[in-house]
């Protein structure tokens, strides 16, 4: 059964890094990864492609054929591609059944919150077989800002009310978050999206008096439906990537099993001969996949110690490890470079 992810967000939010480093996250792990691009915009695509629209249709052949603008193009696109399902379907077909799929969608968010070529192409891609969830990117810099960050809560709510999918809200770029500033409360307030009453003072500091009840009403109606949380990303940090990938995997109940003839990671026990009640078992790494999300970034106040409270810290720590491993690697380089001179010549 084929897995994948509907990657989407607004412009600019990091959707196709994201999906170049998770690329380079399965690849070292020796998991089955395939990045489908879906932007007919995106000319500079820095992974991989394993299926490109750009091949069906461009945004620019649209919009210089039928004058329209880029927004008009876009949704032009997809409703083509929407007609022309077969072309993606066959494609798709052809990675295999144990594939593992990032859909990559332009940055256009009517796409994913009101149109609904998308909304088709995703049922039928779930009618085919595929077990998706919906991968929904924010910057995390609007949280900053109490205004930025309720229209983020809306916008998050919206594309998961159109997609009717499994569905993963993320911050990201929160390596970046120190840069703006400090936050109004702690990161875990926006994250777990708790009480949002104590945004009111905020806004109405920022925002004239008569939106006074608009901003309490847009409140309200993200506390009714009662459905937006927020992972965090930094893509650069392995531990951020895992544990997300962890939440991502949970949400659609992907278990990676690895082939069996692949072979065993260093150290490991063989367990060839061990009886069956020791072995492990699908149930065992079911229990484990739907289980609580465990690990270095699991805990959001890690992660705001991690980069937003004494990122310095952190980093300069890292340095130092990244430098003594070089230094171990080069001195075990050495080493070994010496017993070869040393064994005679036969």
């Amino acid at each position: 059964m084929p897995f994948g992810e509907i990657v989407c967000g607004s412009p600019g939010s990091g959707k196709s890094t994201y999906c170049y480093g998770k690329y380079q996250l399965f690849t070292a792990l020796k998991r089955p990864i395939s990045v489908v691009n879906l932007d007919p915009a995106n000319d500079s695509i820095p992974y991989p492609c394993a299926i490109d629209i750009s091949s069906l249709i461009t945004l620019n052949d649209v919009m210089d054929t039928h004058g329209l603008g880029p927004n008009g193009g876009m949704l032009y696109c997809m409703e083509y591609l929407e007609e022309n399902f077969d072309w993606l379907e066959q494609r798709l077909k052809e990675l295999g059944n144990d594939a593992y799929v990032l859909f990559d969608l332009p940055g256009q968010v009517e796409l994913s919150t009101n149109h609904d070529s998308l909304k088709r192409i995703v049922q039928r891609l779930t009618k085919s077989g595929f077990r998706l969830a919906s991968v929904h990117l924010c910057d995390a810099h609007y949280i900053t800002d109490s205004s930025k960050y309720v229209s983020v809560l809306l916008l998050s709510l919206r594309a998961m009310l159109q997609l009717e999918l499994p569905h993963i809200n993320v911050l990201s770029k929160i390596d970046l978050l120190a840069q703006y500033g400090e936050l109004d409360f702690n990161l875990d307030f926006y994250t777990e999206v708790q009480d949002l009453s104590y945004l009111e003072n905020t806004l109405n500091a920022s925002l004239p008096p008569k939106y006074a009840a608009l901003n309490m009403a847009m409140i309200s109606l993200v506390e009714d439906f009662s459905l937006v949380g927020f992972e965090t990303l930094a893509v650069e940090d392995k531990n951020s990537m895992i544990h997300l990938t962890h939440a991502i995997d949970r949400a659609t109940g992907y278990i990676f099993v690895p082939p069996r003839d692949a072979p065993a990671p260093p150290d490991a026990i063989d367990q060839s001969d061990a009886p069956s009640s020791q072995r492990p078992n699908v149930m065992g790494l079911f229990s484990s996949a739907a289980g609580p999300l465990k690990g270095v970034s699991s805990d959001v106040r890690d992660v705001q110690e991690r980069w937003v409270d004494y990122r310095d810290v952190y980093d300069a720590h890292e340095k130092k490890l990244w430098r003594e491993e070089g230094e171990m690697v080069r001195d075990e380089a050495a080493r070994a470079t010496k017993i070869r001179e040393r064994k005679p010549k036969s």
